[in-house]
């Protein structure tokens, strides 16, 4: 048995790979301040560390109290707008506590990393599907980030021996096949739940800007990945960095949906209509962002299990219609 630090492991993204981690035996310790991350989402029998990473006593007195065999990051701001309204923010808090975490890692000899990482490192794609030799221009102080962060994490390895997983994410979505996890955003900026939102009533119509992209159907497309598959990256890219290198991942399904196909699955599996207008386009938007994910495949043995946009918007739906709240007012927490 293992155990692993996991900042951010009462978020979204983070929780799932609690759960799996916990499934599989490993025993695991959360640091979450709560601003995103949810206390009832974190699984029975997991210790939970309510701390801001940038207090570094704190940090310092976790390394000292566990012996971890890696850190998986995933406590970090991401708003790409919000990035743009306050981008010395966003880069300062991401950068500084990525490092600073890194850097306590190195000291407690927890030479294992890997860090929740972004499709937004890409910015305006050269060629299609993106793979991990594209070039990297992030066009958001939010991508600008991660790329920095990742680009510390190079430094790391190099003078400290530091082994790092990056994992570039496109477009997490979906829920637990069984129903004991979801998102639950606040605010809510993706898609495919702000279209289930609408849906069930729970939130305002959908807004779809931009609808003269050079698409088949005038809107952007976008590579969605589920996030129990995402979750199963994450265990074996750790298995990677047991081979004593660092390693640098697109993590996506390989294909892309519209967003009109969003909205037109989401119809059909509510069997509900998703209110919805017409805005103009975002400023950065790129008309299509789809991942490669040959290298992760090969290297890993990885493959998406829910690939289906129905399938991913199923078990979002599910979990959402069983959470008309969420996780608010919801104390139990989750049974692995």
């Amino acid at each position: 048995m293992a155990r692993f630090l996991v900042t951010g492991g009462a978020g979204y993204v983070g929780s799932h790979v609690v759960l799996a981690l916990v499934e599989r035996g490993d025993e695991v310790v959360i640091i979450d301040d709560l601003r995103q991350g949810h206390r009832a989402a974190v699984p029975e029998g997991v210790e939970l560390v309510v701390a801001d990473l940038a207090d570094r006593a704190r940090l310092a007195e976790v390394f000292a109290g566990w012996k971890f065999d890696g850190v998986l990051h995933f406590a970090a701001l991401s708003l790409v707008g919000e990035s743009m309204r306050d981008p010395l923010r966003y880069i300062t808090e991401n950068l500084s506590n990525t490092l600073g975490l890194a850097d306590a890692a190195i000291r407690a000899g927890c030479l294992r990393f890997v860090l929740s990482s972004t499709a937004a490192l890409f910015g305006f794609p050269e060629r299609l599907p993106i793979d991990e030799a594209a070039r990297l221009g992030p066009v958001s102080a939010y991508g600008e980030s991660k790329l920095m962060a990742e680009r510390g994490l190079e430094w790391a390895e190099q003078v400290h021996g530091l082994r790092s997983a990056s994992l570039r994410y496109f477009n997490a979505a979906g829920a637990d096949p069984k129903g004991r996890l979801g998102e639950d955003h606040n605010p809510e900026t993706h898609l495919i739940p702000l279209a289930i939102n609408a849906a069930l009533g729970l939130g305002p119509e959908l807004t779809v800007f931009g609808t003269d992209y050079d698409t088949p159907d005038g809107t952007c497309i976008r590579d969605y990945v589920h996030v129990t598959d995402l979750a199963d990256a994450h265990l074996r890219v750790l298995d990677v960095l047991n081979e004593g290198r660092s390693v640098r991942y697109n993590v996506g399904n390989g294909s892309g949906y519209s967003v009109r196909e969003v909205i037109d699955t989401v119809q059909r599996v509510t069997g509900r209509p998703v209110p919805h207008r017409t805005g103009p386009r975002r400023p950065g938007d790129p008309a299509v962002l789809v991942a490669s994910n040959t290298r992760l495949r090969e290297e890993t043995g990885w493959t998406p299990r829910y690939a289906a946009l129905e399938d991913i918007v199923r078990t979002a739906h599910a979990w959402r219609a069983a959470h008309p709240n969420g996780f608010r007012g919801n104390a139990s927490q989750v049974a692995a």
